[in-house]
């Protein structure tokens, strides 16, 4: 059945543009920066003028941001897209570097994620618990042998994550030093164009000299089953090395310890996942949806698109805010509040649509049983810092804590 569109004004009478909000505040950590709020409640799709000068859109609510990520007529390319943020590279980004499949769209997408769809299902992932079950306990006997007070991030919630991608992935963790600062480098938003492809070389020089390995000697990993049995040029499969070693290192870690944030400054959700062992996988997911550490994407129109009334033209940048789409009041009814209860079925916080987290299975594994272990192995963790003191990422493509100080009671 069609319908008649609504009522709203097409994009020649939208008003304003508006710019994208990214100013976050100490009092308010876990929540998107005030502006896009307000922005969702006056135009859940607004036009926004870009850094760059480009006027394009905003989308903060959540059927449209669902509903743009979904539709294949617009594009992830890089060198099609207009970079919202303040501060960033200046003229056309450079397209997706070889295995890079966040900057890429069909087919060559289509023949990268088939490849990895199978190392990443749920039946594997989850076959996985028992490993990531014991790396946790390392980490919290290492902590507890040395003590109350520690850096969470550095203690727990960096190396769980990076030990699992490594195994995963046949990439030895005692080389993390020389690829954690490449990647961490390529997440930054403020780092000069230069900066951000010097990294992008170290971290392929890295997994250029793991490929050449794998495939002299063949390894019961990710990377040695590519190596041997896909028709992977060396090329692409140091891109996808790459890519896959970056996204594992940075996402899951800043859940944990951002996780772990929320957590300690909401005692009594803290003390449900403690006590209530089927609590956790519901509590991750609306973890996911409230934290919504991967907050911001850009796709580009390939062609015009009529959506909630408004044209999009071919060619205009839609920034898609999934943290202020997690947050609408339409979809999550009083969706500030932490609610470890709540079912937050569809929230779009590994995104949505091809470009949907690969390794999101992973993800849930480590934090349903990182998060949990933490809070039953030290009951009296704590902040060891005014939560206004704690350093927020918001400089990062993925946002989080760079520190976080706990303690807890010896005992």
């Amino acid at each position: 059945m069609q319908h008649e569109p609504s009522a709203r004004p097409d994009a020649t009478d939208a008003t304003d543009p508006v710019t994208l909000s990214t100013q976050r505040t100490a009092r308010c950590p876990f929540d998107p920066p005030a502006g896009l709020a307000e922005v969702r409640e006056e135009r859940p799709l607004a036009r926004m003028t870009y850094p760059d000068g480009h006027v394009g859109w905003l989308a903060t609510g959540y059927s449209a941001v669902r509903s743009i990520l979904g539709d294949p007529r617009f594009s992830s390319r890089y060198e099609l897209m207009h970079y919202p943020f303040p501060g960033g590279p200046e003229g056309p980004l450079p397209p997706a570097p070889v295995g890079d499949m966040t900057g890429m769209d069909a087919p060559e997408h289509t023949r990268f994620r088939r490849l990895l769809m199978g190392k990443f299902t749920v039946r594997r992932m989850r076959l996985l618990t028992e490993r990531v079950q014991e790396i946790t306990a390392e980490h919290l006997d290492a902590m507890e042998r040395k003590g109350p007070g520690t850096d969470l991030v550095e203690a727990y919630a960096r190396p769980i994550p990076a030990l699992m991608i490594c195994e995963l992935l046949g990439v030895p963790y005692a080389d993390r030093e020389r690829f954690q600062q490449h990647a961490d480098t390529i997440m930054t938003q403020d780092v000069t164009p230069e900066e951000r492809y010097a990294a992008f070389v170290g971290l392929q020089e890295y997994m250029g000299e793991l490929v050449t390995a794998k495939r002299a000697t063949p390894s019961d990993d990710l990377l040695g089953d590519l190596a041997q049995d896909s028709d992977l040029t060396d090329e692409e499969l140091v891109g996808i090395g790459g890519f896959l070693l970056a996204a594992g290192l940075d996402t899951t870690a800043n859940m944990i310890a951002h996780g772990t944030f929320a957590l300690l400054t909401n005692p009594a959700q803290a003390e449900a996942l403690r006590t209530d062992r089927d609590l956790a996988p519901r509590a991750v997911e609306e973890l996911l949806r409230y934290l919504t550490v991967a907050h911001t994407t850009v796709k580009t129109a390939l062609e015009d698109v009529e959506l909630d009334g408004l044209t999009i033209a071919a060619g205009d940048t839609v920034t898609l805010s999934l943290e202020a789409a997690n947050r609408d009041p339409e979809k999550f009814p009083d969706p500030d509040a932490l609610d470890l209860r709540r079912a937050a079925t569809g929230h779009l916080g590994f995104g949505h649509g091809i470009h949907q987290c690969l390794g999101q299975q992973l993800a849930r594994v480590e934090l349903t049983v990182a998060l949990p272990a933490l809070l039953r192995r030290f009951p009296t963790l704590r902040l060891d810092v005014p939560a206004e003191e704690v350093p927020l990422r918001t400089d990062m493509n993925i946002y989080g804590v760079h520190r976080l100080p706990v303690t807890w009671d010896a005992p």
